[in-house]
């Protein structure tokens, strides 16, 4: 099982970055997959998730209506589109996936992790 994130970086506030996450080695059309991220010293922090069909998605108060996340089931990807950005919003972002019909932003319930992709937004 692999989840590839990438498309991090460095950008100025206000900005925008388009992420990826690209899986492989599970049903990936079983799978919501959802977006965490952690920043120094902080406890990592659900972003947004989108369901397994990517019809229906839930973002953190933190980043409702700046950012988005879809999902190419073809192509076993999801991409995070993230607008508008703070630097509040520095961090590791990770993807995960969880196997279920619905939503969920409990990291305890996932079932797979990838590895981080950092994000660093210069005021």
């Amino acid at each position: 099982v692999q989840l590839q994130a990438s498309g991090g970086g460095l950008v100025q506030a206000g900005g925008s970055l388009r992420l990826s996450c690209v899986t492989s080695g599970f049903d990936f059309d079983d799978y919501a997959i959802g977006w965490f991220r952690q920043a120094p010293g902080k406890e990592r922090e659900f972003v947004g998730i989108v369901n397994w069909s990517g019809g229906v998605t839930y973002y953190a108060d933190s980043v409702k209506g700046r950012f988005t996340v879809s999902r190419d089931n073809p192509k076993n990807t999801v991409y995070p589109q993230m607008n508008s950005l703070k630097p509040d919003d520095t961090a590791i972002y990770y993807c995960a996936g969880v196997r279920t019909v619905g939503i969920t932003s409990n990291p305890d319930e996932y079932d797979y992790w990838g590895q981080g992709t950092q994000v660093t937004v210069s005021s």
